[in-house]
């Protein structure tokens, strides 16, 4: 645990920035975040959002301690549970058992990664709508529309009509 530091994030404020070094892999104890690429047109691109019990970072950047891809931003006043990546690896060695609970919470991640991706490709926008709002409740009443739809890969105007569609259908 001595490893492992509690940081208070205002909203707006960086947890990562695209370009620099992920150092921490980063656990949501209060707060909601989005972990984003912007593109070299400047156009976001919302791939994760994180609230309580989530973790969250540029895992790639972690892991290979390579410059990141993703920024990571808080919505919202935050607090996160931080662990460098050098504590964390050390931990690795020391305690077995952790890094087999990392190994888990990471194929999870990619398993959930890799099926967001499928129905990205597969699924007509409504239903992906739909999944994210039934996936993910407490999320929607805690980001902007523009957010979700950045990350369901369409833009807001879009959402909108299909919102107004469930609305009329109700």
């Amino acid at each position: 645990m001595s490893k492992v530091k509690a940081r208070k994030f205002l909203k707006g404020q960086f947890v990562v920035q695209q370009g620099d070094v992920c150092k921490t892999e980063n656990f949501v104890l209060s707060g909601c975040l989005k972990t984003f690429h912007i593109d070299h047109e400047g156009q976001e691109h919302i791939v994760m959002l994180a609230i309580e019990n989530w973790w969250t970072s540029d895992l790639g950047s972690y892991i290979n301690q390579t410059p990141a891809d993703f920024n990571v931003q808080c919505l919202e006043n935050s607090e996160v549970a931080q662990i460098l990546y050098e504590d964390l690896e050390r931990l690795f060695v020391e305690i077995p058992k952790l890094e087999r609970f990392f190994r888990i919470i990471i194929q999870k991640a990619f398993a959930a990664a890799q099926k967001r991706i499928v129905n990205n490709f597969s699924l007509p926008a409504k239903e992906r709508y739909l999944k994210f709002r039934e996936q993910y409740p407490q999320i929607e009443q805690r980001v902007p529309q523009y957010m979700i739809a950045s990350y369901l890969g369409m833009t807001k105007e879009f959402l909108s009509k299909i919102r107004s569609q469930l609305i009329e259908e109700q």
